[in-house]
């Protein structure tokens, strides 16, 4: 992400720094890579009611309360553990959750984040779309699926879902850092100078963004 090698998304310097798979988990749980994407939703909340079906292979009647509660223990339960660093442990709880509530958005974006830590990025994708299309218009699960598009360098659908995170929350620095890399990506740099420099609008601090826009000439 500096000047000069080529191109990078953000998540790909620290995941080449720590080398054992381990640390490169936690450290994308806790939102380290994602250039602010933060474990927790947010603003996308674990009440939040789905929008639809999440996965296909549980009918909808088959969700009952005690399985949203339960669902919503063991989704509490996976934060805590991944925050820890114990992201087997929490990945089971995710999964666990998903069995008795596949709505539970919560288990999808944190079990998305597992996978895309651990460079499963099609399936951190798949988790990613569930949760957005469980309540769309959040700006988290967006920017956790273009992260992973940047990594599979599908450059433009992660342009395309930046575009909808940052109409989502214009106050996302991390969206509009994000969303810089990937016009810059797809060598529109009009558009990703104008991304850094909200970016830094909002964070001022934000070394992605300034070294973006010194590439970018913004």
């Amino acid at each position: 992400m500096m000047a000069s090698p080529p191109f990078r998304p953000a998540l790909a310097q620290p995941c080449r720094r720590h080398r054992a798979g381990r640390l490169v988990v936690v450290a994308v749980v806790v939102g380290l890579p994602l250039g602010g994407c933060s474990f927790d939703l947010g603003s996308l909340g674990a009440d939040d009611k789905p929008k639809q079906p999440a996965v296909a292979d549980k009918p909808a009647d088959t969700v009952t309360a005690k399985n949203i509660s339960d669902a919503k223990d063991r989704a509490t339960r996976g934060q805590v553990l991944a925050h820890s660093g114990k992201t087997k442990e929490a990945l089971a709880e995710f999964d666990q959750a998903l069995a008795a509530d596949p709505y539970n958005i919560q288990a999808l974006y944190g079990r998305g984040l597992i996978y895309q830590g651990q460079g499963q990025h099609q399936q951190a994708i798949e988790d990613f779309t569930a949760a957005s299309g469980l309540s769309p218009q959040k700006v988290e699960p967006l920017l956790g699926r273009a992260t992973s598009y940047l990594a599979l360098d599908k450059a433009k659908e992660a342009a395309a879902d930046l575009d909808e995170a940052v109409q989502a929350d214009p106050n996302s620095g991390a969206a509009w850092t994000t969303r810089g890399q990937a016009y810059e990506r797809l060598g529109e740099k009009t558009k990703a100078a104008m991304s850094y420099n909200r970016a830094l609008a909002l964070r001022p601090r934000d070394e992605a963004a300034r070294s973006g826009l010194a590439r970018t000439g913004g």
